[in-house]
């Protein structure tokens, strides 16, 4: 809905990696006032590599887990950049020492961030080396009122000041890849040999000559066990299911060393590992490739915002908890989309609300959204921890209509598919070799590509 407006609003937004970049330049753009509250040193957010490691807690189940970041340090996208970036700053080629590939590492993602830092001249409003502790709202009788506060409480990194302020709304924008999610496995915590979350791993040389057991197929655990093949004694890779893609049985088919098993079903103090079928290893190491959970150890909502089963709820279209709208909300929550675009229209939806120009639905309607919402994904099978699994252009494309944000363009999700299809095909390749000429030629006469851009960009 569209109303008359042009409020000026005092926003915190905590977190300065993309969702919480764009969310910074939306707000501004619009008329608001940003503060961003940035726990490390620089912008990117996951993007930001850091080669430490907590080792005290390598499965991150105690407060000594500190490092933000997921990323190895081979990661490399997993769609081509043409799809990624955002609408007037696309992720292009630039010239010196930078990574040309179509499918780059990890930090040219990171050096794009920066450059969409600086040339939008948002790091004036970050406050780096600042960690969140405690948001919640001023005055609870606030709760549904448009002139809700909140409190933010923020400790400096290196000089342990504390400082309180009171902003007219927060944007949550923390990312969802740095809590690790654990399996429950009898047998775990007696288990005294080398356990790890993905999380903190960086290089393979750590596993030389060892026997590990991978726990989880998607993306991480097939791109480290395809790592450590060159290091590793032996790989298992254990799975719920052993339907794998055609891709990943190329890989297995290449290396003696890399083996396919299903779940785990005990581990023992002698260094067994034993799964399901009845089978069994000796191993010196396991990593667990098992996802993420959403945390927000800082927020104080009395209760309105949970976390169940890695559902965050109750949120209006993965962004506004009705009770507490627009003054909370959350950018970033979604999955399985085309990110950076899906963030920047979350952005502009709630800059364009504080600002006065939107309207939400009512409450009533809001909640029966989300109560239809949930029951569709229980008729259709999918567990509620996967509630923010998207993968619907559809779905994205009706979310831009809250703001009047563009439609993803057919060569974008064209460009998507092929990346998807080609992973299945050849998953060692795929990033090299590709069959999409043609959509990339009409990818690149695009206005995205054409109009736009930093001054020293190439087009490809």
């Amino acid at each position: 809905m569209i109303s008359e407006g042009n409020q000026s609003k005092h926003v915190c937004v905590i977190g300065a990696g993309p969702s919480g970049l764009v969310s910074a330049r939306e707000l501004r753009k619009e008329g608001h006032t940003v503060v961003v509250l940035e726990q490390n040193h620089d912008v990117g957010g996951q993007w930001l590599y850091d080669p430490r490691v907590q080792r005290e807690d390598p499965l991150g189940k105690g407060p000594t887990l500190q490092v933000h970041s997921s990323v190895y340090a081979s990661l490399r996208m997993i769609s081509p950049r043409e799809i990624m970036g955002f609408t007037d700053f696309p992720f292009l080629v630039k010239k010196g020492r930078r990574d040309a590939r179509r499918f780059p590492g990890h930090r040219e993602l990171f050096l794009y961030l920066k450059d969409f830092c600086d040339w939008f001249g948002l790091r004036e409003i970050i406050k780096f080396n600042t960690r969140v502790e405690y948001v919640g709202m001023l005055d609870s009788a606030g709760i549904g009122s448009s002139d809700a506060k909140w409190v933010v409480r923020s400790k400096d990194n290196d000089s342990g000041e504390v400082v309180e302020e009171v902003f007219d709304a927060v944007v949550v924008a923390t990312g969802h890849y740095s809590q690790p999610r654990l399996p429950s496995i009898r047998g775990m915590d007696a288990w005294r040999r080398k356990q790890m979350h993905s999380h903190v791993y960086r290089v393979p040389e750590a596993f030389r000559n060892e026997v590990v057991v991978v726990v989880g197929s998607s993306f991480s655990g097939q791109d480290i066990s395809m790592e450590l093949v060159d290091v590793a004694k032996e790989i298992f890779l254990s799975s719920k299911s052993l339907e794998i893609s055609e891709g990943f049985a190329k890989v297995i088919s290449k290396h003696d060393n890399l083996q396919l098993r299903p779940q785990i079903d005990s581990l023992r103090e002698d260094g067994r590992v034993l799964f399901v079928d009845g089978s069994w290893v000796i191993a010196d190491s396991i990593i667990y490739c098992t996802g993420y959970s959403y945390s927000f150890p800082f927020l104080d909502t009395k209760g309105i915002v949970v976390v169940d089963d890695n559902r965050v709820g109750p949120l209006y279209d993965h962004t506004f908890p009705p009770s507490l709208a627009p003054s909370l909300s959350f950018v970033g929550i979604p999955r399985k989309i085309i990110g950076f675009l899906f963030f920047e229209s979350q952005a502009k939806w709630i800059a364009q609300l504080l600002s006065g120009k939107r309207r939400l639905p009512s409450w009533d309607d809001m909640m029966l959204s989300i109560k239809e919402f949930y029951h569709s994904r229980d008729v259709a099978g999918i567990p509620k921890r996967n509630t923010h699994d998207i993968a619907d252009f559809e779905y994205c494309d009706k979310y831009g209509d809250h703001c009047d944000f563009p439609h993803l363009e057919d060569w974008r999700k064209e460009l998507c598919i092929s990346a998807i299809r080609n992973s299945l095909i050849d998953l060692e390749t795929y990033r090299d070799s590709w069959d999409d000429d043609e959509m990339l030629q009409v990818a690149h006469q695009s206005p995205h590509f054409t109009q736009f851009g930093p001054p020293d960009a190439l087009n490809l």
